[in-house]
């Protein structure tokens, strides 16, 4: 693993990391949620790969929900979350990229 994430996740596992890309899953339990945030620099491309998985914005701009195969992108400085439908238990793979990662909490 890389640095320790500032939320609570069942698991998460870098795949590969290189300079200016990350790629990485991860596993929410019920109830469990990447909070509100914004990447200054990086992308995040979603890969749902068990249960379905909720990308969402603020209010006024389109989220998404992916089944399993399903992907999505959110640009950078874009505020978003990551949440398992209804709060249930969900798994995915991330691509972070191309730049400088950082996680950038934000209010909604």
């Amino acid at each position: 693993m890389s640095d320790p994430l500032p939320y609570d996740v069942e698991a998460w596992e870098v795949v590969r990391q290189v300079p200016d890309l990350r790629v990485a899953t991860f596993t929410l339990a019920e109830g469990q949620c990447v909070p509100w945030h914004i990447h200054t620099e990086v992308s995040d491309k979603f890969f749902c790969l068990e249960g379905t998985l909720e990308v969402e914005h603020p209010e006024g701009m389109t989220s998404a929900e992916l089944a399993v195969g399903e992907s999505y992108e959110v640009p950078p400085g874009t505020p978003h979350r990551a949440k398992g439908k209804d709060g249930g238990r969900v798994r995915f793979l991330i691509v972070q990229g191309i730049g400088h990662y950082d996680f950038v909490p934000v209010e909604v």
